[in-house]
């Protein structure tokens, strides 16, 4: 028998019942939230993914940011500094940025969830937070904190080019969710007394990477017991909506999407079906999450030609968990690098062939999933 707490409610549940208790409760729970974010007058308010924040330590910046320019299409629009950060935005039309920086001041509170033993060696490194798009933040902030949802800071955040607020974080992911309203058609996250952070990072001139597209999706690893409620809290606070999940029985493991549209960047939580019991019979993604804690996993890039960006990245080093997965048959191939020693993030590299309808697919699922007990 196991304990799990449903609507604050300790349920004893048999091991045999944990697959259907995580979709009758899901299911159960789900309207309720989307009625009350369409009651609460929320849709429509938050849009698309604006950009993600990893932090790093201090010493790991620019190799972190190295990284990133050599094993994807990203390059670097902006670098600046100010008192809170030293920051690199990387960026390429059609994707949300990715915003790498270290704290310089103050205290860090995603510190409690960098505690786990694989990870108490970089505990300031993390995908910290997800920014999306707002409008008119000063009514959804009024409409969120009426809702019981807790900010940091003294309020929003006005700079010249934006607006900016973003979430506590959270119990259930350990990630934050950020809020930005633009000011104008200049989306320069530059904060107001900011200066240009001095670099001699270059994007390589490899024509391979080009075929590197924008991030696809990130995969954050959540506890058995707490998937419905990280799910939930995500829905309840964005414009997302639930679209499907992936049950993997003989790794313990079920693969969960959310959605903004088809074309959209989409947020994917990993979790056991069964909470941890130990090593050899909780499955790679519990074990990840007693080894790493909760966290983001993985950002997945959408890729052209993979069979030769895979090969390119081998070439200059790469390394990686598995090999390519899929095929041109069944819709779809993809892979996953080793986490970086900088960020602790796998990449993703993922191909939809044309003409394929959905977004992943059981077998690929699962080899991705067996991967991880690798790490």
């Amino acid at each position: 028998m196991a304990s799990l707490k449903k609507s604050g409610v300790s349920a004893e549940i048999d091991d045999r019942d944990f697959m259907q208790w995580q979709e009758d409760d899901l299911a159960e729970r789900l309207p309720v939230v989307m009625e009350a974010r369409q009651a609460a007058g929320l849709e429509g308010m938050a849009g698309g993914l604006e950009a993600v924040v990893i932090n790093t330590e201090q010493d790991r910046l620019d190799p972190a940011v190295g990284e990133l320019l050599n094993d994807t299409g990203l390059g670097v629009t902006e670098h600046f500094t100010d008192p809170a950060h030293h920051t690199y935005v990387l960026g390429k039309e059609g994707s949300p940025y990715i915003l790498v920086r270290n704290r310089r001041s103050g205290t860090n509170p995603f510190g409690p969830f960098n505690q786990a033993e694989k990870a108490r060696a970089l505990p300031n490194t993390r995908l910290e937070t997800f920014i999306f798009r707002v409008r008119d933040i000063e009514s959804f902030v009024e409409i969120q904190r009426g809702r019981g949802i807790r900010f940091m800071g003294k309020g929003i955040e006005d700079s010249q080019g934006y607006r900016f607020i973003q979430t506590y974080p959270s119990q259930f992911t350990g990630n934050s969710l950020g809020f930005i309203e633009w000011k104008g058609s200049q989306c320069s996250f530059a904060p107001d007394g900011s200066t240009v952070l001095s670099t001699s990072l270059k994007k390589p001139d490899h024509p391979w990477l080009s075929l590197i597209r924008g991030l696809d999706h990130t995969a954050t690893r959540v506890k058995a017991a707490e998937r419905n409620s990280a799910i939930l809290e995500f829905l309840s606070l964005t414009g997302y909506h639930f679209d499907f999940a992936v049950f993997v029985k003989s790794l313990n493991s079920i693969t969960s999407v959310a959605r903004l549209s088809k074309d959209d960047f989409a947020m994917v939580f990993t979790s056991g079906i069964v909470p941890f019991i130990g090593s050899a019979e909780s499955g790679p993604t519990e074990m990840f999450i007693n080894n790493y804690g909760t966290r983001v996993h993985h950002m997945a890039f959408s890729t052209e030609e993979i069979d030769s960006v895979v090969s390119e990245l081998r070439e200059h080093g790469m390394d990686f968990l598995v090999d390519l997965v899929g095929s041109p048959e069944e819709g779809l191939k993809q892979t996953f690098s080793m986490p970086s020693p900088h960020t602790m993030i796998v990449n993703e590299y993922i191909h939809r062939y044309e003409g394929f309808d959905g977004f992943f697919t059981r077998s690929n699922v699962e080899a991705l999933t067996r991967a991880t007990g690798k790490q």
